[in-house]
């Protein structure tokens, strides 16, 4: 076994999109909506205008983790005078490569690319299995985070 690392391209989209969907199964997800449609969308979208990045770890030619972050602007404020912020998304170690550090150098590499793009905060909605990666890596739990369904 050898891990190594490299950027999502447009050929990795099915197999990104289906292990997506599998993190979302995995995280109590039971609809029966088929996402598949909106996430290509989303991807070729956001991948194309620079708005969404990932890393991928790979054993050989088997995709086993992804990363993924999005971009997005709001007003500035004190804590992010940019307004830019990094939306951290699709953390998912296949089962078998699960706790040797994957997942912890998939989040060092996409954080890197939202401080390059200007962001002044990386924000995420982790699952109880990623809380501990978090948490050592230095986010901050955020007690004001709200969210109103439509």
């Amino acid at each position: 076994m050898h891990i190594a690392y490299r950027r999502l391209v447009e050929d990795d989209l099915e197999t990104f999109i289906n292990m997506r969907i599998t993190q979302l199964r995995e995280e109590g997800a039971t609809e029966k909506l088929n996402l598949i449609p909106a996430l290509m969308d989303y991807y070729h979208r956001h991948m194309a205008d620079g708005t969404f990045v990932s890393w991928l770890a790979v054993d050989g030619d088997k995709i086993i983790g992804t990363s993924g972050m999005s971009f997005v602007e709001k007003p500035p404020y004190f804590s992010c005078p940019s307004g830019k912020i990094g939306l951290l998304s699709s953390m998912y170690t296949d089962p078998c490569y699960r706790r040797r550090g994957i997942a912890k150098e998939l989040l060092r590499r996409v954080v890197e690319e939202a401080r390059n793009y200007g962001c002044g905060s990386v924000q995420i909605t982790a699952s109880d299995m990623g809380v501990l990666l978090y948490t050592d890596f230095g986010f901050v739990k955020n007690g004001n985070f709200m969210q109103y369904k439509l």
